[in-house]
């Protein structure tokens, strides 16, 4: 039996099939690299989180989120804290998977002075989305995006996107996609033992 690149598969109904063809096989090894290069253009930014490499050291946006049920407030009412603000939206699917995950390390880091800011890009009244919040069971405090929330972290066009803020009111790191919960709680257990 010959397993060269000239071996003929078994096709379906038991005769031989064709070898691939080079340009099949290029075009494969091109698609499993972009595979390769877009899991590390999403994968790095929360590494960098997690372990404290790199980042970003800009000043927080002076914005204030229009908050469901408590009314306007500043982000920089929350300075003392670890802040992660993540835009997201009911219709987006990785920003569905990603909340259980942000729930989880709210709950156990919470009392440890760390907070999550959603910002929903919804476009949909707050009574719908303060029920997919409850049918979700998301506690943490979500707010309405506002043009000037949106405008004041840069623009927001990639969803989930969340910015991770220091207890000095400090941007520290940005990650666009899905913020995996083990690489956030490192990274907050991270910025909640420095020293404000």
């Amino acid at each position: 039996m010959s397993s060269g690149p000239e071996a003929r598969r078994a096709a379906p109904d038991g005769q031989a099939a064709r070898p691939r063809s080079r340009l099949f096989r290029a075009i494969e090894a091109a698609l499993w690299v972009l595979v390769a290069v877009l899991c590390v253009v999403r994968i790095t930014p929360q590494l960098r989180a997690a372990i404290g490499w790199g980042g970003t050291d800009t000043a927080e946006p002076q914005v204030t989120f229009d908050m469901l049920g408590t009314g306007p407030l500043p982000l920089a009412q929350l300075k003392g804290q670890v802040v992660l603000v993540n835009f997201w939206a009911t219709w987006c699917p990785p920003c569905r998977a990603e909340m259980p995950g942000l729930q989880r390390v709210y709950d156990d880091r919470h009392p440890a002075g760390f907070t999550v800011v959603g910002v929903s890009m919804d476009e949909v009244s707050r009574d719908r989305v303060a029920a997919f919040l409850t049918d979700h069971h998301i506690t943490y405090p979500v707010a309405m995006a506002t043009a000037e929330a949106v405008a004041g972290f840069g623009g927001v066009n990639d969803f989930p996107t969340s910015f991770l803020v220091d207890r000095r009111g400090r941007v520290r790191y940005v990650v666009r996609g899905m913020f995996l919960a083990t690489a956030l709680r490192a990274a907050v257990d991270r910025l909640l033992a420095e020293k404000s």
